[in-house]
């Protein structure tokens, strides 16, 4: 199990997940399509939106980030390729957030990350990650490949797409 979660992590790193290092001391980086976390837009009625509920948090240190792409080959983990980037303080256990989605009837993907230290950058040591569908991450000859994006991809209607991530550890 452990060597599955190594791979994750490598995986996610190796696809662009990982967040870029910070520009100076406690200084968050410049994001793109960062948008803040209104619950409101996956109330009842509401839509088209994706709730994200993320299950497995370790520790309320750091912070749930969670990144939206569509899902398109060309964007699927690729660096800056997401439409939507949320970033919530961190709690133990349980978390949701709300991600508006550019269209109804579209396919989409969600990737997430703990980052316990709260630096925007992966720590492999420490940091949990999970993906949309919850997914086997393979390797072979041992380099990590992410998930097909067929693994990953679900669609979103005109209302409030419900999904659960499972956040994973390597330890």
């Amino acid at each position: 199990m452990i060597a599955s979660l190594s791979r994750l992590f490598c995986a996610l790193l190796a696809t662009g997940l990982a967040a870029t290092a910070t520009a100076g001391l406690g200084a968050p980086p410049k994001f793109t399509n960062l948008i803040p976390n209104d619950m409101a837009r996956c109330a009842p009625g509401a839509g088209p939106a994706v709730r994200v509920d993320v299950s497995g948090m370790k520790s309320g240190d750091g912070l749930l980030i969670v990144r939206a792409y569509n899902a398109r080959e060309n964007e699927w983990l690729k660096a800056k390729k997401y439409f939507a980037k949320i970033h919530e303080p961190a709690r133990k256990g349980r978390m949701s957030v709300c991600v508006p989605v550019p269209k109804a009837g579209g396919n989409y993907a969600i990737a997430v990350q703990h980052d316990v230290n709260g630096d925007y950058s992966t720590s492999f040591s420490v940091d949990g990650a999970g993906m949309s569908n919850n997914p086997v991450v393979k390797s072979f000859l041992g380099i990590p490949r992410p998930p097909a994006l067929e693994k990953v991809a679900f669609p979103v209607g005109s209302g409030v797409t419900t999904i659960s991530i499972a956040m994973r550890y390597r330890d």
